[in-house]
């Protein structure tokens, strides 16, 4: 009977210093912000009260990025056009059987026709059928590894670093093939694979992908259907670099954050404005820059078939930029 009384005195005690602890351990859940070396001391301040105001927050803390030209570099050339191009010259390119020839025709397709719309991006999942998801995976991978790895923009690191420090959600939206970022992108910035969504298309027996579109397709204008369909929140964040990213970005019920914007060409969507003429009226977005240029000494597939190269971006400054 003693034993017993002393078993029960001693487990209530415990249990009650696990209680304790645990309170402590929530009470002293720390959300500092550390600044971005890179960033324009303004951006930073911005950014640690914006982060601040959404702690009481009990809801999903939802943000968004675009990838390409958004978290890493775009100049001089796509990862996911290198990554096709180079697969194709290995695998197919001179060859007289079926396949060889059928995947090959699909390559022509994609180097002369528009490259921004839905014809390009199911003529990329077209040319990709048949290889199974670990496949495409490997595929887009093995090149960021080859050509693309020194192009992850520190500071965006360090921007997902302090949201998801601030208990936010971060999801990856892109325009190119979904399976072909998803372990790099995961690999690089730490994410559940699921949180990154790109164009999808059926998977069939055998995890074998197919040239069947899953809609709606993350492209322009549909990336904000994506969100709503996918993500299922209104996100607090959302960040991007070019025209395909403006109906996502106005997605955001909270701040935004527009990466290299293009001051040259009006858009229409953008009320014949530059992206940079309209991204900075808007008082909820934060323009800042990356670094953004070729490497030295990697040859490029793309080039040598004749794609024009992206736009160079040369940070102006690695300190404080005067706009």
């Amino acid at each position: 009977m003693k034993n017993s009384v002393l078993r029960a005195v001693r487990r209530a005690y415990t249990l009650a210093a696990i209680a304790l602890a645990s309170a402590f351990s929530a009470s002293a859940q720390s959300y500092d912000f550390k600044p971005i070396k890179g960033f324009q001391d303004a951006t930073n301040d911005r950014l640690e009260a914006f982060l601040e105001s959404t702690v009481p927050m009990k809801t999903r803390k939802v943000a968004v990025f675009d990838c390409d030209g958004t978290l890493f570099g775009q100049a001089p050339y796509y990862l996911a056009d290198e990554a096709l191009y180079d697969y194709a010259r290995r695998n197919y390119e001179g060859k007289t059987d079926s396949l060889s020839m059928a995947k090959m025709k699909i390559v022509d397709q994609l180097l002369h026709g528009d490259n921004v719309g839905v014809d390009f991006v199911q003529n990329r999942v077209r040319f990709l059928s048949g290889l199974t998801a670990d496949e495409i995976q490997a595929i887009g991978n093995d090149m960021f590894h080859q050509k693309f790895q020194n192009k992850m923009y520190p500071e965006m690191k360090a921007l997902i670093s302090n949201l998801e420090n601030f208990g936010f959600e971060v999801w990856i939206l892109s325009a190119s093939p979904e399976l072909l970022y998803q372990r790099f992108c995961a690999e690089q910035l730490g994410l559940p694979e699921d949180r990154i969504i790109g164009v999808k298309s059926r998977i069939a027996e055998g995890n074998v992908a197919t040239d069947e579109l899953v809609y709606p397709v993350s492209q322009d204008e549909g990336k904000a259907d994506v969100v709503r369909t996918f993500i299922k929140a209104d996100p607090l964040f959302v960040g991007g670099n070019s025209r395909g990213d403006l109906e996502m970005m106005n997605t955001s019920v909270g701040l935004k954050i527009m990466i290299n914007p293009d001051d040259t060409k009006p858009e229409k969507a953008a009320g014949g404005k530059t992206l940079r003429q309209y991204w900075t009226e808007d008082p909820r977005c934060i323009v800042e820059y990356c670094n953004d240029v070729p490497a030295e000494g990697i040859e490029y597939v793309t080039e040598e078939w004749g794609v024009k190269s992206n736009a160079t971006n040369a940070k102006p400054s690695e300190t404080v930029i005067n706009y």
